[in-house]
C-alpha cells in the first residue's frame, strides 16, 4: 500500500468514478490509475468499487471506509507539508476560499483587499457554489474553508463557526402593488410569480419553513444561486423576488424596490466551515478573524478541539 494508491482512490471518489477523469486529474493514464486500484484492493482483500466490465459503477461498503479513510490520510499529509510551509516560507501560501455568490458579491469585498495588503505573499482563490457544493469543496480538501448560511450545520466532519446574522427583503419593481401592502404578509407574497435562491425551498430552510408554518405554497417562477440574477429577472417583469437584505443596494439597483421582510423571517446565520482535522495556517486564522472578529486564534482552536 502506498500513497499514490490511496491518492488514486480518493480522485475516482471525487471525480464520480470517472476513471479517465481522474487519471487527467492526476497527470497520469487510466491503465495505471486502474492498476494500482486493483493492486490496493487485492492487498485490502477487498472490492473498493463495483465493475461492469471495465467501468466502474459504485463503491462498495468497505470502499465507502476506504476512501474516507484514505481522504483523512491526504488531508494529514497535507497538513504535515502545511507545517514545514509555515515556517520554512513564513507567509507564502495560498487560501482556497468555497463561498456562495451573496457572500463573495457582498461580503467578501469589505474584507478581501486589507487582508491581501497584510498579507503580500499569499494568493487567495474562490470556489463559488451552493452551499452544499462549498461544503464538499473542503471536505474534498479543494478548500481551506466555506462560507455559507444553509448546510454547514449538517456535515459531522465540518466544524461551523457562526460568524453574523442576516435577513432578507422582497425586491420588485417600481410602482408593484405589493409596495402598497402594508404590513407585508406572506399570503400576499404567495399570490404573485416568486424568483429566489434555488436554495430557499429546500428541506428545513427558514424561507420554506415561514411559508410552511402558513400552510402557503408560493409560485416558484424561477430559481437561481446567484442574487443578481434574481434582480435581473425581477426588473424584467418576470416576478418578485426574495433576496439577502445585503444583496440590495438602493444606488446601484434604481430598476427595484426593496420592502424589508425581516418580520416575516427568521434571521439566518453566516458560518464558516472547517474540516475537524485541517491544520490551519497563520493568515487563515487572519482571514477568519477579519471576517468575523469574534472568532480569534483562541476560539477557533477551542472550536477545532484544540484549546
Amino acid at each position: 500500500m502506498n500513497l499514490q494508491q490511496l491518492r488514486y482512490v480518493a480522485e475516482v471518489a471525487q471525480r464520480n468514478l470517472n476513471v479517465s477523469e481522474a487519471a487527467r486529474a492526476l497527470h497520469t493514464s487510466q491503465s495505471g490509475v486502474s492498476r494500482q486500484i486493483s493492486l490496493l484492493e487485492s492487498e485490502l482483500g477487498v472490492d473498493v468499487f463495483i465493475r461492469q466490465g471495465k467501468r466502474l459503477v459504485a463503491m462498495t461498503r468497505p470502499g465507502e471506509e476506504v476512501v474516507a479513510i484514505a481522504r483523512r490520510m491526504l488531508r494529514d499529509i497535507g497538513a504535515l507539508r502545511q507545517v514545514g510551509e509555515e515556517y520554512a516560507v513564513g507567509e507564502r501560501g495560498r487560501l482556497t476560499i468555497a463561498m456562495t455568490h451573496t457572500q463573495a458579491r457582498y461580503v467578501l469585498p469589505r474584507i478581501l483587499p486589507e487582508f491581501m495588503r497584510a498579507h503580500p505573499e499569499v494568493k487567495v482563490a474562490l470556489h463559488q457554489g451552493n452551499p452544499t457544493q462549498c461544503c464538499e469543496y473542503v471536505l474534498s480538501g479543494e478548500a481551506d474553508l466555506a462560507i455559507a448560511t444553509e448546510a454547514i450545520d449538517e456535515y459531522e466532519q465540518l466544524v461551523s463557526l457562526p460568524c453574523y446574522q442576516w435577513n432578507r427583503c422582497l425586491i420588485t419593481p417600481p410602482g408593484h402593488p405589493l409596495l402598497e401592502q402594508t404590513p407585508l404578509t406572506l399570503a400576499a407574497i404567495a399570490e404573485w410569480p416568486l424568483i429566489t435562491y434555488d436554495f430557499a425551498f429546500t428541506g428545513g430552510s427558514t424561507v420554506n419553513r415561514a411559508f410552511a408554518a402558513q400552510s402557503l405554497s408560493p409560485n416558484i417562477m424561477l430559481s437561481a444561486i446567484d442574487a443578481d440574477i434574481i434582480k435581473t429577472y425581477v426588473s424584467l417583469g418576470l416576478g418578485v423576488g426574495i433576496v439577502a437584505q445585503m444583496a440590495f443596494d438602493p444606488e446601484q439597483d434604481r430598476t427595484l424596490r426593496a420592502i424589508d421582510c425581516a418580520h416575516l423571517f427568521e434571521p439566518s446565520t453566516t458560518r464558516i466551515g472547517l474540516h475537524r482535522n485541517a491544520w490551519l495556517r497563520g493568515y487563515t486564522y487572519d482571514f477568519i478573524e477579519q471576517f468575523a472578529s469574534a472568532l480569534s486564534r483562541e476560539v477557533v482552536d477551542q472550536a477545532l478541539g484544540r484549546g
